[in-house]
């Protein structure tokens, strides 16, 4: 069977009763449980306990239809411990944690995990939804390779279980968000901006401060990947803001947000290695409606507050949460 690549009227949200989400309890995934269950449907969110503390669904474990299942997704025999039924899997492909000391399980998360969600999905007639990385590289000698090439595999795995197995699947291609419960290993400047304005400073800027990266926040990355899930689509679906303001300029609106007189500090020149292409959402807007909506000064203020109280109510220093991330985060 040849996969028909996309459904070309957007199909409205089907009624989900019950989900799954993969690395849930990191900073995109426990963003998309408390959407979900926002929504009514209740939630099983499976993160593998070595990834870490799972303080980003601390605030959901008391609330009705959602769970905690601390499994290793790509552990032989993991979908038959997921009782389910489940009419929504959404899968993160790849926790971004310490992928760079850690390549084994990084491939084995890919491959593995991947297999085992798809199976689940499957097994139930779930719609399945990978959410992937914009960051596809392919240098095999790279440092961050095991992480780029198990993304690639993930995706390639999904679409073959599409064509073999006539399977409801979909991708979506995370590109850089941020927002509240962000950490310091979810990637990028703007934890560490921030981090280091509320305790002040010095903020350090990378390079010169003329990168202009793409930032979505989160709120807006969830709205796009459920529309996605709600859809027919099958090939990738970009999700993801355009390029904004520069480096030097978010750290200005942050030292002005914070009201701290921290001065910014420049590591040097600019990168050699480009930034990551902005995503092509042209197919998100006009099948989906799909647009973000949060502006950069709201979005930095909701998630300075967010660091803000966690600091006040002692949980650590600002922007220090713990628990599985994903990489297109900045």
């Amino acid at each position: 069977m040849t996969p028909t690549l996309f459904s070309m009227t957007p199909q409205p949200p089907p009624p989900w009763q019950k989900a799954m989400v993969t690395a849930g309890a990191g900073f995109l995934g426990s963003h998309l449980c408390e959407h979900l269950l926002d929504a009514g449907v209740e939630v099983d969110c499976v993160d593998d306990p070595s990834a870490g503390p799972a303080h980003n669904v601390g605030h959901l474990a008391g609330r009705p239809g959602f769970r905690l299942l601390e499994l290793d997704l790509a552990r032989p025999g993991c979908p038959d411990t997921l009782a389910g039924p489940y009419d929504l899997v959404v899968h993160f492909a790849c926790p971004a944690v310490e992928t760079v000391a850690r390549p084994l399980e990084t491939l084995d998360a890919a491959s593995l995990g991947t297999r085992n969600a798809l199976a689940v999905a499957e097994r139930d007639g779930a719609r399945f939804l990978l959410a992937s990385t914009c960051l596809l590289h392919t240098d095999p000698a790279g440092a961050h390779t095991a992480y780029d090439e198990s993304q690639r595999f993930a995706e390639t795995l999904t679409t073959a279980y599409v064509g073999a197995k006539e399977a409801d699947a979909g991708i979506v291609r995370v590109f850089p968000a941020y927002g509240p419960r962000m950490g310091p290993g979810d990637g990028g400047v703007i934890p560490g901006l921030i981090r280091q304005a509320l305790t002040g400073g010095p903020v350090t800027v990378p390079g010169d401060g003329s990168g202009t990266p793409s930032l979505c926040y989160v709120d807006d990355t969830v709205e796009g990947m459920l529309l996605v899930a709600a859809s027919r689509s099958v090939r990738p679906v970009d999700i993801g803001g355009d390029h904004g303001p520069t480096v030097r300029e978010i750290a200005g609106r942050v030292l002005a947000l914070t009201g701290s007189d921290a001065r910014p500090e420049f590591t040097g020149a600019p990168a050699e290695a480009p930034e990551p292409p902005a995503p092509a959402t042209g197919f998100a807007h006009e099948l989906f409606g799909w647009t973000p909506k949060v502006l950069l000064d709201d979005g930095l203020k909701r998630t300075i507050a967010h660091f803000t109280e966690r600091a006040a109510a002692g949980s650590g220093p600002p922007g220090a949460e713990g628990g599985v991330r994903h990489a297109c985060s900045w």
